[in-house]
């Protein structure tokens, strides 16, 4: 159980580093708005192999953080390359949808995203870093959805998917040595989770909604009281925001979030370029996703995954990552107008 006093014992050193990356994320932001979008996408293969050199380096080279293998660590930051895939990825998956409507290859177009969601997924399997693949593939179906491709093949690949999953279940159930000898004993620690998050049985969770159940309409900004807040930091920011500020921040926050989606959505009608709008389209699913769940896993909805909530959650990879995402689209925003 995390007690804390007041706002300033509850974020100490996190919430100066965090304006720190804030600033930081602004810098950047400005920056990517005067360069030419066109060079990102040009390039976005170059992109796409160093962020797939370095997801296989950091298996060797870097810091074990709660059991996954999955930061750089410097002095003064730790460096996660898997938050920064997310934008190689989309970058390259929006040019290869581009180049498919020129060429109309159809099948070579879907197998040839699919290894190149596939590679980086394997990598990040192994750190392990589950949440990162379902941000891979979420950018890879954002992708089919625009690219004009025939229905059958969703139909396919939902056909295949249950084929996989269900052959899966059948060896975590009954040929639980072969899993063992190929994907080692961890896997089954990843599936206790999803399986039994509704148990009740994790302290996060549990002080989280006792947390949500007491911070009332406005919250305790103003109160010295003791707060039950785990992992206040990461992935139950909402939490924290909620005993600080109750109904009313935590609703406040929503709608802000959903406003930012409006902006995107407009902007993405607007957009007439195919690769631009491919890669709005992919934010869009990224962004829509990581809040919700973030959200409905703060409120022992979903099983905790380690997915923060955008621009909020501490870590300096995700948050230069999205000011990153930001500074790309707002570029884009200015070419379109």
């Amino acid at each position: 159980m995390y007690q804390a006093k007041f706002v300033k014992d509850i974020y100490s050193m996190h919430l100066v580093k965090q304006i720190l990356w804030f600033f930081i994320g602004f810098f950047i932001l400005f920056i990517l708005r005067k360069v030419k979008i066109r060079f990102f996408f040009h390039y976005s293969f170059y992109f796409y192999v160093f962020s797939l050199l370095l997801l296989f380096l950091v298996l060797f080279f870097g810091k074990e953080i709660n059991g996954s293998k999955a930061w750089f660590s410097f002095k003064f930051f730790n460096f996660q390359p898997s938050e920064f895939m997310k934008i190689s990825l989309l970058l390259y998956l929006s040019k290869l949808t581009d180049d498919f409507h020129y060429h109309k290859r159809e099948f070579f177009y879907l197998f040839k995203c699919f290894i190149v969601t596939l590679l980086p997924s394997i990598l990040v399997f192994l750190e392990p870093d589950t949440g990162a693949i379902i941000f891979y593939f979420l950018l890879l179906f954002s992708s089919y959805v625009l690219s004009g491709i025939r229905k059958r093949w969703f139909v396919l690949a939902f056909l295949i998917f249950s084929l996989v999953m269900g052959t899966f279940i059948y060896l975590y159930l009954f040929k639980q040595d072969f899993l063992i000898h190929y994907l080692g004993t961890s896997i089954f620690y990843r599936m206790d989770r999803l399986i039994h998050f509704k148990e009740g049985s994790g302290m996060q969770i549990n002080n989280a909604l006792i947390t949500i159940g007491n911070s009332g309409l406005w919250g305790s900004f103003l109160q010295n009281s003791l707060l039950y807040v785990p992992e206040f930091p990461t992935d139950f920011v909402f939490t924290l925001l909620i005993s600080l500020f109750g109904f009313v921040g935590g609703s406040l926050l929503i709608v802000c979030l959903f406003t930012l989606c409006y902006y995107f959505i407009n902007l993405l009608t607007q957009t007439q370029d195919l690769s631009y709008k491919i890669f709005i389209h992919g934010f869009l699913y990224l962004f829509l996703f990581q809040q919700i769940y973030n959200i409905f896993m703060n409120l022992g909805l979903v099983p905790i995954m380690g997915i923060p909530l955008p621009f909020l959650s501490y870590g300096g990879s995700n948050m230069i990552v999205y000011f990153i995402f930001l500074g790309l689209i707002l570029n884009i925003k200015k070419r379109t107008y």
